[in-house]
């Protein structure tokens, strides 16, 4: 079977047509990595389901997954010229040129042993990565210096572990070579050091070998070479010959083969260990959608990881791209070396993150395209590249600023990327990976950036006199992932319906007006050549007689275009707004627009006829305009309510016969509105409520509220107390802003006023008896807007957005969809338990919910994800816990209204109609996602809509009379009046 395809072979032939057969099967047998076999990872990944593939995957890693956490001898031991240590390269390093700091104490592990070891029990890992201080264990570089008292550091530092069930991972060399060794013999740039680091691995096998099965021989040599004899910044700095790092990694590799073969036939019969080298990467996009960009992106990646990866794992030799770039600056190898370093790997020591091999320094590397930081992509590509062998991601993780201390939400939220990136890499995309390194354990020294950044998950104070450790945010997290992110049953998708009232509704911000009538208006006459090109020729000087006739709704051919769109949607509702500077322009109700008004009451009225409920608001607020009439636009907005209600009052009286659901203000809770427009705004809606229901409501029997936006905000700690309160606080002043006044206390909430009251601020006004009595109470629904989910911290970083009033930082999870907003559908579900939580069994409608997707995109994939996982919220909402939720639309009609957001796309002046559209038809149709196998539900029928209904009556109707001759048609228009009784037929 093709394995690519599923197709299954042909059966077996006779023997004489063996030898084709036999050709075929090896075409299609599985076989060793073709070069350049990664170049399909970009391609690969673009055809994969969007945003499906991208949603957070919910499963468990294998069970026998190696859960670790990193140091690097340097940046954590300290104790630097301590018990016989030698100075290494960057002992030198750190006091030559500008720099300010040091290793020389570091995080004191040297004598914090037990510290280390309770921070590593805490986090209930597995294995702890660690390396060797050569110059600790043979100060000047070679076995004749060895000091006794530095090796033992490691045998107890081993022993520590493996006493609390913790395995080591030992890495040889990271980056602190014996600077004895750099002075007398030039450092890696010399061959010599080849047979010296061979003898200095064989001290390590022998002395730790029986504890330890997992070696690391040379950490990142790309930054060893690059940036430490290229660049000069890193140890030990030097930058004076361009063709120098190619000569050094040629002696890393042969250094590192040379101590994998010693370990393979001295140690490894015994020992049964494994040995590699760790090998870290970027990640690069595509600029262009070309072949070209696509092999620029592959050349990019051989020159930093292949550069040391296609010896080892490939064919003992260079990448082609580096031969074919680098001619004769890069070193060849013999064919004898060539077989000595191919295959010395055991496994795929990749490091990922914040590294120096992730920040290029310069862009000579990317060849002109994008750096980008995705783990899952690298991992297929070397996964792909080759030829599958087991990775051990042996370094991984993010940084915070220096001034971060044990709250450190960027750190975390990539951490659970990069897990979450590493899940989906071996459950979706079948890449064996083996085992995941959280970087670090303890804040440290972070080489050239020496203490700007933390990357531990420990906090290391180290001004104190015992250097204390604190467990940070991120060590909470990394320790409650256990195994994974098994499935939960709010995880899980829903099945069930809504009740047979529900109201299934699509929003739009307004409508299209046009108060032209279509029909009727054009009284000239015109020659049809219908022989020919069908043409229609106008007649000059010809005219029919003007029509004495009013103007009908049916004459609108917008307002049926319109109603139209709206039915093919298969909705009950319609929320549109209406424009107030439009409708009363002068501010005054006595002078309206009766045009607009006709137009709008045409509207309602279609929309009823069509069985489809109006649902109007008053007023809806934009950023970009007031929208409020000139007259009552100026400096104290809003400061007259009781003009608001007046116009209130004209829509009710005018179109109140059709719409029975109002809605006074969409969206008020604006965070640039201010405290006193609020109020305000307030009393404005109280004002128009109270006279809908003493001067309406008998009569017309509808119901009045208002709408507010109401995005979820999430505590970015949900384990932590402290971000709990940071949370309640944003709804506090977001929602409960208007809410509580409205549906609660007829007040302000308790919550807002004692934080204003703690910062000093007179701003929030004070409700008089009188306004808490006529506020409180005016509802008969409770509406929401809802799109995205935030989350909030009271941690404070430079890199997030940080509102320093309400003192929280707002950030998101790097794992949620993107576009711009964040999709987080159980934000939603949240939300609407907010309301239940404080309002009881108030009657909830989601007014509007939607995501903003590019037009161009008329797959629509987005959008129908979207609206699938938040409507199944919804309905967990309503049927698991309880909310009393009375309907649910979607946003938006169309495009050309509400750009990006609409049901219906427009390219030039074609509508199109996306596919989110019959998804959302599908799911109305169906009230929900009733359970499969279950008997339907019953809900009484409908009437059905009945559009020519009234079109028998008394009024003129147009006839055509035909008159032919020549081959030309002449069609007039004649008006002709009959009667007919209305019937069903």
């Amino acid at each position: 079977q093709d394995g690519q395809q599923g197709h299954l072979l042909p059966p077996p032939p006779p023997p004489s047509a063996w030898l084709p057969l036999l050709l075929t099967f090896l075409a299609l047998a599985p076989a060793a990595a073709k070069p350049n076999a990664g170049l399909r990872t970009w391609s690969r990944f673009r055809k994969l389901p969007y945003p499906g593939d991208q949603a957070f995957l919910h499963k468990t890693f294998p069970g026998d997954f190696i859960w670790a956490v990193g140091t690097a001898a340097y940046q954590v031991e300290g104790a630097f010229e301590k018990d016989g240590k030698g100075l290494s390269i960057w002992d030198t390093f750190t006091r030559g040129g500008n720099r300010m700091a040091t290793g020389d104490v570091g995080s004191d592990s040297y004598h914090n042993i037990r510290a280390d070891v309770r921070a590593i029990r805490q986090l209930e890992v597995s294995h702890y990565r660690f390396s060797l201080s050569w110059s600790r264990i043979f100060p000047n570089g070679t076995r004749g210096s060895y000091n006794e008292i530095g090796t033992n550091y490691y045998r107890t530092l081993i022993r520590k572990l493996k006493e609390n069930r913790v395995q080591p991972v030992v890495t040889l060399y990271h980056w602190d070579l014996p600077d004895h060794l750099q002075q007398t013999l030039g450092g890696w740039s010399n061959p010599d050091l080849v047979e010296i680091f061979r003898d200095y691995a064989d001290f390590c096998f022998q002395t730790f070998g029986e504890d330890v099965k997992y070696w690391i021989t040379i950490d990142n040599p790309f930054v060893v070479a690059r940036h430490g004899y290229g660049t000069g910044v890193v140890a030990p700095g030097i930058k004076n010959d361009p063709d120098l790092p190619f000569r050094v990694g040629h002696n890393l590799l042969k250094a590192h083969a040379a101590a994998w073969h010693l370990y393979d036939r001295h140690y490894r019969p015994l020992q049964q260990g494994k040995v590699s080298m760790a090998l870290s990467s970027h990640w690069i996009k595509p600029s262009r959608t070309s072949l070209e960009s696509l092999r620029e992106c592959q050349c990019s990646l051989d020159h930093v990881l292949g550069w040391f990866a296609r010896p080892l794992f490939t064919d003992g030799d260079y990448p082609p791209c580096m031969k074919a770039r680098l001619g004769s600056r890069l070193p060849t190898f013999t064919q004898e070396e060539r077989e000595q370093v191919r295959g010395t790997a055991d496994f795929f020591a990749l490091s990922h993150g914040a590294t120096l091999s992730f920040q290029l320094i310069n862009d000579s590397l990317k060849f002109g395209q994008q750096e980008d930081l995705d783990l899952r992509m690298l991992l297929y590509w070397v996964n792909a590249e080759y030829d599958k062998p087991p990775i051990f991601v042996v370094q991984s993780g993010w940084y915070v600023l220096g001034n971060t201390k044990t709250e450190d939400p960027k750190h975390m939220y990539y951490l659970k990327r990069f897990i979450a990136e590493t899940l989906k890499s071996i459950v979706i995309d079948g890449v064996n990976v083996i085992g995941y390194t959280a970087w670090s354990l303890i804040d440290g020294f972070e080489w050239h950036r020496e203490y700007g950044i933390r990357r531990g998950l420990y906090y290391v104070d180290f001004n104190t006199p015992d250097v204390k450790r604190e467990p940070k945010t991120s060590a909470t997290f990394y320790r409650q992932i256990r195994n994974g992110f098994p499935e939960l049953p709010e995880n899980r998708p829903a099945q069930g319906v809504f009740p047979c009232d529900f109201a299934w509704g699509v929003s739009a911000n307004s409508i299209q007006v046009d108060t032209m009538p279509s029909q009727f208006a054009d009284l000239s006459v015109y020659l049809w050549n219908i022989s020919n090109n069908g043409a229609l020729t106008k007649l000059e000087g010809l005219s029919a007689p003007p029509l004495r006739r009013t103007t009908h709704c049916a004459d609108y051919a917008s307002i049926r275009q319109q109603v139209d769109d709206i039915r093919l949607i298969g909705v009950n509702h319609f929320h549109f707004s209406l424009n107030w500077s439009a409708l009363v322009p002068t501010g005054d109700v006595a002078h309206p627009n009766t045009t607009l008004l006709g137009y709008y009451r045409c509207f309602t009225r279609q929309l009823l006829k069509a069985n489809i409920t109006p649902v109007v608001t008053l007023w809806h607020h934009t950023r970009q305009r007031s929208s409020l009439p000139a007259p009552l636009d100026n400096a104290n907005k809003w400061e007259t309510p009781e003009a608001f209600a007046d116009y209130a009052r004209l829509c009710y009286r005018e179109l109140g016969a059709h719409v029975k659901m109002w809605i006074t203000l969409n969206e008020p809770n604006d965070e640039m509105v201010s405290y006193q427009e609020g109020h305000q705004m307030l009393r404005a809606h109280a004002l128009a409520w109270h006279a809908y229901h003493r001067e309406f409501r008998q009569t017309q029997g509808g119901q009045v509220s208002l709408a507010l936006h109401m995005d979820w905000v999430e505590p970015a700690f949900s384990f932590s107390r402290e971000d709990v309160e940071p949370a309640k606080r944003v709804l506090d002043f977001r929602i409960g802003w208007f809410a509580e006044p409205i549906f609660g206390s007829g007040d302000y909430p308790l919550g807002m006023r004692s934080w204003l009251r703690q910062l000093n601020s007179l701003d929030l006004p004070v409700f008089n008896e009188e306004d808490r009595q006529l506020v409180k109470g005016t509802y008969d629904f409770f509406a929401i807007s809802h799109f995205s989910t935030k989350l909030v911290t009271h941690a404070k970083e430079d890199s997030y957005t940080y509102t320093a009033m309400l003192e929280v930082q707002h950030m998101i999870d790097t794992t949620w969809i993107m576009s711009p907003r964040p999709v987080v559908p159980w934000g939603l579900r949240k939300a609407l338990n907010w309301v239940k939580e404080h309002y009881s069994h108030v009657p909830v409608y989601v007014m509007a919910n939607g995501v903003q997707e590019d037009p161009a995109r008329f797959k629509d994939s987005l959008r129908v994800y979207y609206l699938y996982n938040y409507i199944n919220e919804a309905l967990k909402a309503y049927t698991l816990d309880g909310v009393n939720l009375k309907g649910y639309f979607a946003y938006a009609l169309s495009d050309q209204r509400d750009p990006g957001f609409g049901l219906y796309g427009q390219v030039h002046e074609e509508v199109i109609i996306k596919v989110s559209l019959s998804n959302y038809r599908n799911i109305i149709q169906h009230n929900g996602f009733p359970i499969q196998g279950a008997a339907p539900q019953q809900c009484p029928s409908l009437p059905q809509p009945c559009l020519g209904c009234h079109v028998l009556e008394k009024r003129p109707v147009v006839g055509f009379l035909t008159l032919v001759g020549s081959g030309v048609l002449i069609t007039l228009g004649l008006i002709i009046y009959y009667t007919a009784k209305r019937h069903k037929e």
